[in-house]
């Protein structure tokens, strides 16, 4: 009995995953988040970027749960802005932490990476609300502005 009591239990605490539909739609959300968090952060790891592969990744992934799961319990889309705005703060202090200005140069490094990291955040906030499309674009001009701007820097 007390295991059948265990059972019911852990059924409802993994309930909120109880059909394929819900299964492939919250699957492909964060998937598609953390292959775009991916792009970027490859990218930005091919060129000795502070922040690279796995923390563009999980910042874009992360994003994506934030607003999924306020979707998934019924928040109102109103509601859901508020975590949206406190995700877009917060992802700044992560941010911050890849500038480092030089004192002696009169130099700010790491503007590209905070930035980067931020528009990551973005894309995953895009994705994981169902708008892949839109993360996926967005993905592309941010590779465009990484990659092919670079040049015209030197």
């Amino acid at each position: 009995m007390l295991w059948q009591e265990i059972l019911v239990v852990l059924q409802h605490e993994f309930s909120d995953l109880s059909n394929i539909n819900d299964i492939t739609r919250v699957s492909v959300r964060l998937l598609v988040a953390t292959i775009l968090g991916g792009i970027l952060g490859y990218e930005r790891e091919a060129i000795g970027a502070s922040a690279g592969l796995r923390t563009h990744m999980m910042v874009s992934l992360g994003a994506a749960l934030f607003v999924l799961v306020p979707l998934q319990t019924g928040m109102a889309v109103e509601d859901v802005s508020r975590v949206i705005q406190g995700l877009a703060a917060g992802i700044g202090f992560l941010g911050a932490g890849a500038i480092m200005k030089r004192w002696e140069a009169s130099e700010i490094h790491g503007l590209t990476t905070a930035a980067g990291i931020w528009l990551t955040a973005a894309i995953g906030c895009a994705a994981g609300m169902g708008h892949e499309a839109t993360a996926v674009l967005s993905t592309v001009l941010a590779l465009i502005i990484f990659s092919m701007l670079r040049i015209t820097k030197k």
